[in-house]
């Protein structure tokens, strides 16, 4: 498994019982990416389940369908933008997400959309990260990079990852959108940066891996080589177990298709 797709993929368990797979259901993932949670949802889902793996990406898909030929669970993946109607005829029973709804350009538009994924009587489940200060595992690598570079000012309401920190405010996007009965529920548990790394490649993957540490001028090796060892030091501080293991706090939020 990825570094990455091995750093989140403690989420699937919360996210998927958040489903509540009591019977045979055909599910979708949206923004499924290379397809793990996918892969996960099929695994957990009763006989007779379907599960459709969806992301805007075309190498993304391509890389989820090459590992399903290896997988033991069947499911299928389709290129498809969140804010374009359905790709398929079917509606769907249960309807998820981790981390693939936050990057929306019109949200409005695309959860309009997705509402009509599910059936009448569907349940949904999507996963989005909590504030910055609640997940130190990121906020520290900004942290470290704006002591080497000017960071802009992040956009609470532009496409990325804390866009949905506020939680009460996408509750409310989602029941404008057409969604009822949500909910959320809060999941704080560390993760593993890297899915399981010691200090010095933590701070390789985390400057490699996400966008903030791409920022860095790669051509200035003072820099990053100075960079490095900062973060390095800092996630020495978070070492249990032999790896680095970093609080996060995750928003997990439920709900069902608003009758029409």
């Amino acid at each position: 498994m990825a570094p990455l797709e091995a750093m989140l993929a403690p989420v699937n368990a919360p996210l998927i019982e958040a489903l509540d797979l009591d019977g045979p259901y055909r599910i979708a993932d949206i923004g499924c990416g290379g397809g793990e949670t996918s892969n996960a949802i099929a695994r957990d889902a009763q006989p007779g389940s379907a599960v459709a793996g969806f992301d805007i990406s075309p190498a993304l898909i391509d890389a989820a369908t090459a590992k399903q030929a290896r997988a033991s669970v069947p499911v299928e993946f389709h290129i498809a933008d969140a804010g374009q109607p359905r790709p398929t005829e079917m509606e769907f029973d249960r309807l998820t997400s981790r981390f693939g709804i936050m990057f929306f350009p019109d949200p409005e538009r695309a959860f309009a959309n997705l509402a009509r994924w599910i059936k009448p009587d569907g349940r949904f489940s999507f996963a989005v990260w909590g504030p910055p200060a609640e997940n130190p595992w990121m906020s520290s690598i900004r942290s470290v990079v704006s002591n080497y570079i000017e960071l802009p000012v992040p956009d609470p309401d532009a496409p990325g990852p804390f866009r949905y920190q506020d939680v009460s405010q996408f509750m409310r996007l989602l029941e404008q959108s057409g969604f009822n009965g949500v909910a959320s529920d809060t999941w704080n548990h560390p993760l593993s940066v890297g899915g399981g790394m010691s200090a010095e490649d933590a701070a390789e993957f985390a400057l490699t891996a996400f966008s903030i540490g791409q920022q860095l001028d790669q051509n200035d090796q003072v820099a990053t080589r100075a960079a490095r060892a900062e973060l390095a030091a800092l996630f020495s501080n978070h070492i249990a177990d032999g790896v680095v293991q970093m609080a996060a706090s995750v928003h997990i939020v439920t709900g069902g298709r608003a009758q029409s």
